[in-house]
Parts: structure tokens; sequence; C-alpha cells
């Protein structure tokens, strides 16, 4: 899910560093959840900042489908497409229940600077703050020392984390395709999504969460949605195998059509993504659009151009790939720095994201079979460390804080503390959920399964 603005910003000595953006007007009525209901005098909604939440949750959405179901649907055999799009569709509709039941709970409930609690268990209480229709400001920790009153109804905050907490394991998905059984890649995004996915969310975005606490700097999801996607991506690799016939069948992609068009919607949605961190119409919403669309560019750009002078020629699986791999670098920084910098993060992440899903992937010899690791967890990581560098205090400023978080050698410390720390929390608990799975009801479909291909044999329907 997101980083918003309330959570960039660092306090001092041994409190939590993540500041309260505006402090409660008034007295409050402090709800079993953990979440408050605004008095009179409490800030209203903002009419402007929900209606771009409404949209930026809609855009999210759209990322996962159509956007990233056909991005990836395109870079499949033609014998595998039907399933590669049912993957991001079904997750989308399982991932939403999940996060309805239990997951917005565990990671934006206050509990622990672990685990959020169970208040907000089948989204209990949410309808406490509506009174004759009328939605009004909610407090995000409201029994904690960083409560945060919003300006939009508590309805659309989950919402809008709902369209992460769907799309980080959709993601993962495409290192596993064209070989993960479809029984076990649903228990297996269930149950990663409630002990990985909830958990670093709240550590990284709750106001007490401990990572929060540490000063991290993650904007949109740069260490909760792409590194840890990646991390699980390239477990499942490993774990599961490389495709029957890597490295001397032909596996090249079915329609680049439907990448492209996916990738592009990829990058229109991101606006969502990125702007819409800033959980308001405001000016750093602005800034993390201009930052967004200029770090996508360069990076496009640079693994085109990197393509073009070691093969001779620019693909359009290249500049695709590079563009995403902007994207997801530009997440964790998109509300913390300036275009120059946001330029510089882009053509890094494209060189970088370019060796590792073409060099790194061949000389380790693993099978990632859309680069899920390759773009995602590299250039979340390579975003993640470049935010800690790049920082622009003024944009991250308070009355609190009127440093905000600026660039720096601490911070960049901070920020690989972070990474490593969601490394490893994903990378221990992926492996070990995927040897359980695999030692009930199994992670691979049979060698003749895989020959004939998903579509038919997992789902009897095929492209004609």
């Amino acid at each position: 899910m997101a980083l918003r603005s309330f959570m960039a910003l660092p306090a001092t000595g041994g409190v939590n560093k993540w500041a309260v953006v505006s402090a409660v007007a008034g007295s409050v009525l402090l709800l079993p959840s953990g979440f408050a209901r605004a008095a009179d005098s409490a800030p209203a909604i903002d009419t402007g900042d929900t209606a771009w939440m409404l949209i930026s949750t809609a855009l999210v959405l759209m990322m996962t489908i159509p956007g990233l179901a056909l991005f990836y649907a395109g870079m499949v055999r033609k014998k595998n497409v039907l399933a590669t799009l049912m993957q991001s569709f079904a997750l989308c509709c399982i991932m939403s229940i999940v996060w309805m039941v239990a997951g917005y709970s565990l990671a934006f409930t206050t509990g622990s600077p672990w685990i959020g609690g169970f208040s907000r268990i089948f989204l209990n209480g949410l309808g406490a703050h509506i009174h004759n229709g009328a939605d009004i400001a909610f407090t995000l920790g409201a029994d904690s020392p960083n409560a945060t009153t919003m300006t939009i109804p508590e309805s659309i905050f989950m919402m809008f984390q709902m369209t992460f907490a769907i799309i980080t394991p959709a993601l993962i998905s495409g290192a596993y395709a064209e070989r993960m059984k479809f029984s076990a890649m649903c228990v297996f995004s269930v149950i990663w999504s409630l002990v990985v996915y909830a958990p670093i969310a709240h550590w990284v975005w709750s106001p007490i969460g401990w990572l929060a606490g540490l000063g991290t700097a993650d904007f949109a999801g740069g260490t909760v949605v792409h590194i840890n996607a990646g991390i699980a991506g390239l477990v499942c690799a490993l774990v599961l195998g490389r495709r029957k016939g890597y490295g001397h069948d032909d596996l090249s992609p079915f329609n680049l059509t439907y990448a492209i068009i996916g990738a592009s919607l990829l990058w229109v949605g991101w606006f969502g993504f990125n702007a819409g961190s800033a959980v308001g119409a405001n000016g750093r919403a602005g800034m993390a659009m201009a930052t967004t669309q200029i770090a996508a560019a360069g990076a496009g750009v640079a693994w085109m151009l990197a393509e073009w002078l070691r093969t001779g020629k620019p693909t359009v699986l290249g500049v695709i790939s590079g563009a995403v791999g902007g994207l997801v670098a530009i997440t964790p920084a998109a509300g913390f720095v300036l275009p120059g910098s946001a330029l510089i993060i882009g053509l890094i992440t494209g060189v970088i994201c370019f060796w590792s899903a073409t060099s790194l992937k061949h000389l380790l010899g693993y099978d990632d079979s859309l680069d899920a690791f390759g773009v995602h967890g590299v250039g979340g990581i390579v975003g993640a460390l470049l935010t800690g560098l790049f920082a622009y205090g003024p944009l991250s400023a308070t009355d609190a804080n009127p440093t905000g978080i600026v660039g720096s050698l601490h911070q960049f410390m901070v920020q690989c503390e972070a990474v490593i720390v969601t490394i490893i929390w994903c990378g221990a608990i992926s492996f070990i959920l995927l040897k359980l799975i695999d030692m009930t009801i199994g992670l691979r479909v049979t060698a003749d399964q895989e020959l004939e291909g998903l579509d038919m044999s997992l789902h009897g329907e095929r492209i004609n």
C-alpha cells in the first residue's frame, strides 16, 4: 500500500520519528479499534481530497485488472495466456476478501509496533463515524502518540490500501508463471498476505510501526509492495525450479501487443499509486506525479539504450520493462525527491534492472519467468536506497519537523536496514510457506500438465 505524507515525518530522540500531520481539534471519542470519531471541531471531510482518493483508488485497481493481467499474459506462451489472466483476476477477488476480513485490521489498527490488532476484523466499526448518510474525518492511530486526523472517509482509506494488497501478490505471479498449481497459488497468496504483507505494511506505514519509528522513508511501497513481491517471487522461482525446456526451447512471448497495453495501463495507474499516496489533492501529490513520469521515462530510455548497445536492437519488451522498472524505483521516493533526482533514479534503475533481468538471471540460473524479481525486487531495492540519498527535506517538512527527511548517509543507512529486514522476513516466511504447501497439496503442475499448458490442464479453456 502506499506511504502517506503523514508517515514521512521523523521525530527525534527515542520517540517514534513519524510525527503528527495535524492535531485532533477538540475532544475525540475513542473507539475500541484504535481509530477515533472526530468531534464537531475536528477537520471535516475535504471533498477535493476525497475526490482525488476515489480516483486514485480506481487507478490502482486498474493496475491489476486489466493492467498487470495483460502485461503478464502478453509475455507467456499461448497455451498459458488464459491461466495468467486468471491469476490476476482471481487474486483481485481473493485479496479483496482477505483484506476486508483481516488484512486491514492487522496492518492499520494500533496493536503493537510489530502487528496491528483485531478490532477491524470484518471491518467492524467502519460505520461508527457515519451519521445521516454522511461520513466525517477519522483519526488513524487515535490511541497512539502519533494519532493522525485524515481528511477522507475511512472507507476510502481502507479501499485505497486494499488495492495495494491486491496487486502485491499478483506481482509475485510473474516469477512462477506457467508452472504453479492454481490451488497452491490461492493458498500461498492468502497466507502470505496475512503473515508477510500485513506485518511489513504495519512496520512501515502504521503510526507506531517499528520501521516507521526508525525513520524509514517509503512514500508509496518500495519495501512493502515491490521488494516484498520481488523477494517472494525469487523464492518461488527457486523452490519451484525452472520451466520445462528453459534454456533450450522457445519460450518467447505469445503477444507483445497485450504486454505493451498492460504496461501502458500500469504507467497511467501508477499516478494513483504514487500521487495518491499523498492522501490528498495537494502540492506533494503534484510533485509525486511529476517524479513518477520522469523516472519512468528515464528508465525506459536507459534500458532501451543498454539493450541497443548490447544486442544491436532496441525491443518493445525492453522499453516497457525499463519503464516499469522506473515506476517501481520511484515508488518509495516519489514524495521525497525533486524531478532532477527522479531522472537520475530512473536512468540508474533502467540499466541495473536490464542487467538483473538478463545477465544476473542467466549467471545464477534461476527461472524468474516474467522478471518479477529482476524488475520489482531489484528496482524496489535501488529506489529505496536512492531515496536515502536524494530526499529533499522541504517536501516532507512540517511545523513539528521543519527540516523533513533529508538525503544523507544516516538516512541511507536507515533505508538499508528497512531493505534488509524486508528481504529477510519475506524470504524466510515465503520459503517456509512454499515448503509446507508443497508437502501438503503440492506446488507444481505435473510435467504433462505443463506440456499441455495451464489453460487446458487447469481451467479447461484455450485460445483458438
